[in-house]
This record gives structure tokens, C-alpha cells and sequence, in this order.
């Protein structure tokens, strides 16, 4: 069974698919690391890819089915695609080119807006370590300090808040058009995502069996 997670940005899709990988064998399908991958490779793929990289061009929904095709083994392994699609016409590529004949399900992680501000607003980071620390739930055990490295945590600029409420204004204009084609597919489950990590992941279980 195959995960799509949708989800606006801070609503813990990220996490659950950390566990989802540890715990349960799924592949965690980053696109951006898949396209970085294939340009290292210098396939002709990669080289497709890499000059519209170079050529300040972002890479078309088409290009990116391709690189699905190209390194999912999706009859062997079981993945989460997380941050893709985000588009109707992503979502039909999807469905047409890659799970045509696959079972899957889209899994909505739901949680009030204002929870999500709150929550990614609160995001500290550890670049060297890459411990991620939040100040409400899970704070570091000295104020502005990494507990692994000792360093100093950092308040990303992508977690200001300014930049988090432009991020899901432009979430919402697209999302509700993306529910109601995974709903009118039978493939739509809703989680609420403004549970504690361990009740969220306790319901994706149930909708796993």
C-alpha cells in the first residue's frame, strides 16, 4: 500500500513518514533528492533534467513522472510520496503514468492553521547536528542550545512567521480542488494531525490495516 501525504507545511507529515520508514519499511520519496540523484548519475534523464536546472527552468510535472518511473520500484517496495502532487495536472499524471495499478491512499493530515503557525514559528534547528527542536513541545534542554552538539539553534527565515502565512495562503488555493479528486476516487482518509505524533501515527495505522 502505497502513501500520498498531503498536508500543509508543519502539519507533521515529515514525521510521521520518519517513522512510517523505521518502523513500517517505506520509502520516503524525496523529489528533490531523486533529481539530484539522477543528474550525479549523468543519465540521459539527468542530463534532460540538469539543463533545464541550468537554464533557470523548473523541472515540468512530465519530467518529474519520469524520474518516478525511472527509480520506484513500486511493484517491491512500498513508499510515501510526501510534497507531491500539488497541482490537479500533477495529480493526474500521477494516477495515469505511476499508480494507475497500484494500491494506494491519500492521507490528509488535518490541523487548524493557527496550530501550524504556532508550531513552525516555534522550529529551532541545529545546522551541524540537524536536530530540529520545537520551543512549545519539545525544547531544548538549555535555552538556545543544541543538547547533541553544544551549538547555537537557529530560527530559520522560512519559519518566520511573515513567511509561514504566505506559504499556506498559496497552500489553500490549491488544496481543496487536490481533496476532492483523491475523495471522488475512493482514495481520500483524514488523520488528525493536531494530535500528539504517537496518536497521529496510531491513526494511520488503523487506516493501514
Amino acid at each position: 500500500m502505497h502513501l500520498i501525504f498531503i498536508g500543509a507545511p508543519g502539519s507533521g507529515k515529515g514525521t510521521q513518514a520518519d517513522r512510517l520508514r523505521k518502523n513500517d519499511g517505506y520509502y520516503h520519496v524525496s523529489t528533490g533528492d531523486l533529481l539530484r540523484s539522477e543528474v550525479a548519475k549523468a543519465s540521459s534523464l539527468g542530463l534532460r533534467i540538469k539543463e533545464l536546472i541550468d537554464n533557470g527552468q523548473l523541472v515540468d510535472d512530465s519530467t518529474v513522472l519520469d524520474l518516478f518511473s525511472s527509480n520506484l520500484m513500486l511493484d517491491k517496495h512500498k513508499y510515501i510520496l510526501d510534497g507531491f502532487p500539488r497541482t490537479i495536472n500533477q495529480c493526474n499524471l500521477l494516477a495515469d503514468k505511476l499508480l494507475h495499478d497500484q494500491p494506494f491512499k491519500a492521507v490528509y493530515f488535518e490541523v487548524d492553521e493557527g496550530k501550524i503557525v504556532e508550531r513552525i514559528v516555534n522550529r529551532r534547528v541545529a545546522p551541524k547536528s540537524g536536530k530540529i527542536y520545537n520551543l512549545i513541545f519539545d525544547p531544548p534542554e538549555v535555552d538556545g542550545v543544541c543538547d547533541i552538539s553544544g551549538e547555537k539553534l537557529i530560527h530559520r527565515d522560512d519559519d518566520k512567521e511573515e513567511v509561514v502565512k504566505n506559504r499556506l495562503k498559496i497552500y489553500r488555493e490549491s488544496i481543496a480542488e487536490i481533496l476532492d479528486f483523491y475523495s471522488k476516487l475512493s482514495k481520500l482518509h483524514r488523520v488528525d494531525a493536531s494530535e500528539s505524533p504517537d496518536l497521529v501515527y496510531d491513526q494511520i495505522q488503523k487506516l493501514l490495516k
